[in-house]
């Protein structure tokens, strides 16, 4: 009986079910959008239920599509939206509020006061992260602080707090299994990355109980297995990545020096830097990329907020395009922005800037700006983020970065990456598989269940679809621009 690895890449809009067979092959895909919830300006919410019978639902139409035996299931690899916090019940599973999302800004005045109190550079020394409201710890202290009763339940030690891969491994095992791994572990603002273990100082000073964190585990062994209520029989559950690790992973950026570029609702950079950990001097983040066995690598990042999500913005609220994918056909139109520049900093600005309070702006609007301007200069503003981030990457790593191997929805437009490799200066590669982030979770769930023998044997399947190079050397008044708009929305946030 042929064999399969089933991904679950439940994401920041959507859960998705893939099957990959040991080819690297796509054999089925399901996908269900859910509710994106927008309670006040800068908060945004999931419903925890909404998120496990989405991806329930997609994991049945996903194997019943390929119409395989459940049996044939080899193990489960899952990816999901980082830094997502989610309170729930031990003992009936109900989760206490909705889950509070990565991009979601409320507790930035709790960040603000922790950086007040001059513990910015001790979280950093311990987490590699930048403290910042992005992060799963004060969200998880909001949580504790505004919901009544909740704080009292922790401290008797009725609650768990997951990421969304904790919350779904818990429904998945009918709640006998309270785990994450150390790449989601990493990301909440709790986790000393040298130690691989929760960190008791942190958790004093966000004021969260020991008891509510979930066990951590490698990205890649056999947990435990599926309930059985849900397919029927019991699946190893081998693998977990949050989904930037896990496309990187995916992308076999393997050795030091090697960068991918995911291009989603955010834009996530991410170079391996190897089996230490280096502590940023360019404001980005260190993170743990994954671990297989007892050896750990480490990753720089830098998180741009909002990515594919200024598309969105162009088709849900100013309706100026009906679909994503029409906005390349309207940027085409123009040869270039007509010095339009616009700054989508609608969550605060992300790495190297670290800016929680800039908003979003738009600048050089003339009589003459239209439609396709706009088009363009969404798409430009992607590749002007993704550019501040890889200087500074290649601030820290000492070393000039040749090479971006990219994926994500936005990688199907050519204008884009094109410009990306025209302002980089650096080759940009679009590989074939177009799922990288699912099939990193596959490859490391396949490789705990011995489905795939070793790392060398799955880097064969990474293969270019096309190659971006710079064409156009012209591009230094157009950087100049996008700085000086960077700066002005800056200037805004001053009082």
């Amino acid at each position: 009986m042929e064999k399969y690895i089933l991904t679950l890449d439940q994401g920041t809009t959507s859960s998705r079910a893939i099957l990959f067979n040991h080819d690297g092959d796509i054999v089925s895909l399901a996908q269900k959008e859910f509710n994106q919830i927008y309670p006040h300006p800068g908060w945004v919410e999931h419903d925890p239920m909404e998120i496990w019978s989405s991806q329930a639902s997609v994991i049945t139409e996903a194997v019943l599509q390929k119409g395989i035996d459940r049996e044939a299931l080899a193990a489960i690899g899952i990816t999901n939206q980082r830094e997502t916090t989610i309170v729930w019940d031990k003992a009936t599973g109900i989760p206490v509020y909705n889950a509070i999302v990565w991009q979601d800004r409320r507790t930035a005045d709790i960040c603000d006061k922790l950086k007040a109190e001059g513990q910015a550079s001790f979280i950093q020394d311990r987490t590699g992260l930048i403290v910042d409201a992005y992060f799963s710890g004060t969200k998880i202290t909001w949580i504790l602080n505004n919901v009544p009763g909740a704080r009292t339940r922790a401290e008797k030690g009725e609650l768990a707090f997951g990421t969304v891969d904790s919350w779904l491994i818990w429904n998945l095992t009918g709640g006998k299994l309270h785990i994450t791994d150390v790449t989601n572990a990493s990301r909440t603002m709790l986790f000393n990355i040298h130690t691989l273990e929760w960190d008791k100082d942190l958790l004093s000073l966000l004021e969260i109980p020991f008891s509510m964190l979930p066990a951590v585990k490698s990205s890649s062994e056999v947990y435990g297995l599926t309930s059985g209520s849900l397919l029927g029989t019991q699946v190893p559950i081998a693998g977990i990545a949050g989904d930037q690790q896990s496309a990187l992973f995916g992308h076999m950026c393997n050795k030091p020096g090697m960068v991918k570029n995911t291009y989603g609702t955010g834009c996530f950079m991410l170079m391996n830097i190897g089996t230490k950990p280096t502590r940023s001097k360019n404001n980005l983040i260190t993170t743990i990329a994954w671990q297989i066995g007892k050896e750990v690598h480490y990753a720089l990042e830098g998180s741009i907020f909002i990515a594919g999500a200024v598309v969105q913005w162009l088709r849900d609220e100013l309706k100026m395009i009906d679909t994503a994918s029409e906005i390349e056909q309207y940027a085409a139109k123009v040869t270039d922005t007509g010095g339009v520049y616009m700054v989508p900093a609608f969550a605060g600005l992300g790495a190297p800037h670290w800016n929680q309070e800039a908003r979003g702006s738009i600048f050089g609007i003339t009589r003459g700006t239209n439609k396709n301007h706009f088009c363009r200069a969404a798409l430009e503003s992607i590749a002007y983020q993704t550019m501040d981030v890889l200087t500074a990457m290649q601030h820290d790593a000492g070393l000039e970065i040749r090479q971006l191997r990219v994926d994500g929805g936005a990688t199907s437009n050519n204008l884009l990456l094109q410009f990306q490799a025209d302002i980089l200066k650096t080759e940009v590669l679009r590989p074939n598989i177009t799922e990288i982030t699912a099939i990193g979770a596959a490859y490391l769930a396949g490789l705990a269940v011995g489905y795939w023998d070793n790392i060398e044997a799955i880097e064969k399947q990474w293969q270019v679809n096309r190659s971006f190079r710079c064409e156009s050397k012209d591009t230094e008044e157009k950087i100049r621009g996008w700085q000086k708009a960077v700066k002005a929305v800056k200037a805004w946030t001053q009082p």
